[in-house]
């Protein structure tokens, strides 16, 4: 068995996980840890839980110590630093005249490094700029790259929902989002309507997903035929939510009847030339 604690260096950030060396931690408690970039400050996202030494996601670096009042003093100093840089910067690329927007600056914990995050619709040639800031800071200079929806997190904003960014307020990770998932769920697939601030997919279609793809699997399809109790007919309109199916019955004078899905049973789903079995429909999903 081993015990593992989860710390963010971010707000809304992933978490790591590290071995707490027997340290009786707490959510929200700061701790000092090693990580690839060096020493850092982080705060615990997880508390103390013990794990199957064979589900340890890998080899754990170990908590070095809870954060006292100077570390906190030094984020502080930090913090200033910070925007000290990113005026700097800024001045630095339009100095250069290079394509490139400035997002964010982060210190390392024991300043042995700076990164500078930005955004570009191409590659840039920075070396030139990584040398004009080295000589200013006389330190480690990283630049980075980064995708509109890592600008999006990262700056903050109201949705179209008029709610903060999702991805700025509890989204740990980016989930992947596809124009399926839209159609699926029956949205308008006009770009403006389905696309969050930063230009991408709204991360909330990811939300109700599993549900609607459960619904398509129980659902039958616009155009399948089915058994009804007042006779054999061809599915017209479906409502995915509220299971609600229109039928035009065969035998009819043409009129749609409505039914429930659990009512129906489908003979042949015309959209992928499918037989149907005694039970509720069970079409795969589409791809």
């Amino acid at each position: 068995m081993a015990n593992i604690v989860g710390v963010r260096f971010k707000n809304v950030g992933k978490v790591y996980y590290f071995d707490p060396d027997g340290l009786d931690l707490e959510m929200g408690q700061c701790v000092i840890v090693e990580t690839a970039r060096g020493v850092e400050c982080g705060e615990v996202a997880m508390p103390l839980r013990t794990i199957e030494d064979g589900e340890t996601p890998k080899p754990l670096k170990k908590v070095i110590r809870a954060a006292n009042s100077d570390d906190l003093a030094q984020i502080e100093r930090n913090r200033q630093r910070e925007q000290q840089a990113f005026s700097i910067c800024e001045a630095k690329i339009a100095a250069h005249k290079l394509d490139m927007k400035l997002v964010d600056v982060e210190y390392t914990f024991d300043n042995n490094k700076i990164l500078f995050y930005f955004t570009a619709d191409g590659r840039v040639d920075f070396r030139d700029l990584v040398k004009d800031l080295a000589s200013v800071f006389r330190t480690r200079i990283e630049l980075r790259q980064i995708g509109v929806r890592d600008e999006a997190k990262m700056l903050g904003g109201l949705g179209i929902c008029g709610r903060p960014f999702c991805c700025s307020t509890f989204l740990g990770e980016f989930q992947p989002v596809s124009i399926k998932m839209a159609k699926e769920q029956g949205l308008s697939l006009n770009p403006t309507k389905i696309s969050g601030t930063c230009g991408r997919l709204m991360c909330c279609l990811k939300y109700e997903q599993e549900a609607y793809e459960d619904l398509l699997r129980r659902t039958p399809k616009q155009g399948a035929a089915v058994n009804t109790p007042e006779g054999r007919g061809t599915v017209v309109e479906v409502n995915l939510l509220t299971g609600i199916l229109k039928v035009k019955i065969d035998k009819s004078d043409g009129a749609a009847r409505t039914f429930t899905k659990d009512q129906v049973k489908v003979i042949r789903d015309q959209s992928r030339g499918e037989r149907g079995d005694n039970s509720t429909h069970k079409g795969r999903e589409e791809k």
